[in-house]
């Protein structure tokens, strides 16, 4: 049909830039929403990912869109308004137009929540990080802070404590760790602050460490704080099409990332997968692998034709259009 896509796909991060690149790379006519910078955007390099260990994510980005420039991908720089089912297919509205798909692929990603200290949302991958494995080795035996409490700090603790053994937790007026926990740190080596943090400066963006100011207590010099924030979804789209959620808020799939909807599909950090670029892109690129055999069997079958097993074949299992 004119103007229907075979795949749309919502959001133009790791994992849905490698969906549009397979099924650009199958022959599939495809529409992505680039919807903004990155959620990593105020990082100065990412870390971990095979031969692009150290690349900014705008490079990154730039490179991934570069790719997809021979193939029958057409980018918008604008999101996803509204969706609607329409029969087999998928209405979703783009600027003031509505665009026809046959398969619905969600990549939105995660909005970070941080803790409404004064500065750190100014520092946030700028002397404030998520991620030990992303980066930690550049913050090798420093002394290095990790702002929470509860059972989430207490376990973020004991893994930065893996990068340097000068680790001091930050609890912000109220620990919330059990004896148990409270033991875990001592024996180990990390410090615990329990006064309300009053603000946090310096960093990168002064060319200074990082000061965390307290409440009637002495400030704390650090290299770089590590804090595992609250998040929610990138987008209220999946639950409004009636996509399950889990009770974190995350879009629920099963292994070929497909949703609780047929032919609708979501990928990377929104479902709950551990937040790596190599992971977020490996689910693109399976969910593509997928879609594309959906609709290759889709294909021979409206001509009449199958997947017919061999007679030596007739044991096992055939090969549904479900199926990868």
């Amino acid at each position: 049909m004119p103007g229907l896509w075979d795949v749309l796909v919502v959001g133009a991060g790791p994992a849905g830039l490698s969906a549009a690149l397979t099924l650009g790379r199958s022959r599939r006519r495809v529409l992505l929403l680039d919807g903004g910078p990155p959620r990593n955007a105020s990082v100065s390099a990412g870390h971990g990912l095979l031969t692009r260990d150290g690349i900014s994510p705008e490079e990154l980005k730039a490179a991934a869109l570069a790719d997809l420039e021979p193939y029958d991908v057409t980018v918008r720089a604008d999101s996803a308004r509204e969706v609607r089912r329409v029969g087999e297919c998928f209405d979703v509205r783009v600027g003031d137009a509505w665009q026809r798909t046959r398969v619905l692929v969600f990549a939105t990603g995660v909005r970070d929540i941080l803790p409404p200290v004064p500065g750190l949302r100014e520092r946030w991958g700028q002397g404030v990080f998520h991620c030990p494995y992303c980066d930690g080795w550049e913050h090798e035996g420093r002394a290095l802070a990790v702002y929470g409490s509860g059972q989430s700090a207490h376990h973020l603790a004991l893994t930065v404590r893996a990068w340097s053994p000068r680790v001091t937790l930050l609890c912000d007026g109220d620990p919330c760790l059990t004896p148990e926990q409270a033991l875990d740190l001592e024996r180990v080596g990390v410090a615990v602050r329990t006064q309300p943090v009053r603000r946090v400066s310096g960093g990168p963006l002064e060319d200074a460490p990082v000061c965390v100011s307290f409440v009637g207590a002495p400030p704390l010099q650090v290299d770089a704080v590590f804090l595992a924030p609250e998040q929610q979804g990138g987008s209220h789209l999946p639950a409004a099409l009636g996509c399950a959620l889990d009770g974190k808020g995350r879009v629920t799939v099963d292994g070929n990332q497909e949703t609780s909807l047929p032919g609708v599909f979501a990928i990377g950090d929104m479902t709950g997968a551990p937040q790596y670029v190599v992971q977020a892109a490996a689910a693109g690129m399976h969910a593509a692998q997928v879609i594309n055999t959906r609709l290759i069997h889709a294909a021979v079958h409206s001509m009449g034709a199958a997947f017919h097993k061999s007679p030596e074949d007739e044991g096992a299992r055939d090969p549904d259009s479900r199926d990868e």
